[in-house]
């Protein structure tokens, strides 16, 4: 009876190690499927989390224009878009800064040609989105190349414009915006990129304040001082 009892004792045993066992591999095949689907959810919000950002902040909604640079001119130029974003421009460029009138586009243009961001805005756009735009072109890219002021007939609240390349925006803080200052402020299209964008050639003047200066006047040539040869030493 002893053999039969170990016997039985023994195949009890057996029964409940192969329970057991069976039990730790669902309890590993859970695990393992717990932290699969983690890794999914995860993999899937990241994933999710990316493509929206890169929806947010796309720019296939440049229009690109090919202007010759350095097309220097005295006179008020008629220009294609509004606002302009290459061409014909005045010699003088117009200093990188914020104005809260508007700017002659013949200089804004040099600027651009330069490297600068031109932004502009409907002259009623309402205070907070003015205030939001404020702060877009006082904190993003190279503050140095950032001109920003207000542009009578535009056909959207805000503008920005590179040499070459523009964009429109119905609100301040489209995402779009600080992405379109970073990629094309000083960017490859930029004729002369890293030039000035202020300094003493700079006009720092908004359009009523000053109109568009004159070409500079050419010295009048002065007659000569020197006597003329008498009939006599003329035939010597």
């Amino acid at each position: 009876m002893s053999k039969e009892k170990s016997q039985a004792r023994r195949e009890h045993l057996d029964k409940m190690r192969a329970v057991q066992k069976r039990k730790e591999r669902r309890s590993a095949l859970l695990m393992w499927g717990a932290g699969g689907a983690i890794i999914v959810l995860l993999v899937g919000v990241v994933g999710f989390y990316l493509v929206r950002e890169s929806a947010a902040t796309s720019l296939d909604g440049v229009t690109k224009v090919k202007y010759e640079a350095g097309q220097h001119v005295w006179e008020k130029v008629s220009y294609k878009e509004t606002p302009p974003v290459g061409g014909e421009h005045n010699t003088y460029w117009q200093q990188c800064d914020i104005y809260d009138k508007p700017v002659h586009p013949e200089h804004a243009v040099h600027s651009l040609e330069h490297g600068a961001i031109w932004i502009t805005y409907q002259p009623n756009l309402p205070k907070d989105q003015l205030d939001k735009l404020r702060q877009v072109a006082e904190s993003t890219g190279d503050r140095e190349y950032i001109l920003m002021s207000p542009f009578e007939g535009l056909s959207s609240p805000i503008v920005a414009s590179a040499w070459g390349n523009q964009h429109a925006f119905q609100k301040a803080d489209d995402p779009k915006l600080p992405a379109f200052v970073k990629k094309y402020q000083n960017g490859p299209d930029t004729p002369e990129p890293g030039a000035l964008c202020g300094g003493a050639n700079a006009i720092t003047t908004t359009a009523d304040q000053q109109p568009l200066p004159p070409a500079p006047q050419q010295a009048p040539q002065q007659p000569s001082t020197a006597p003329s040869a008498s009939p006599s030493e003329s035939k010597k």
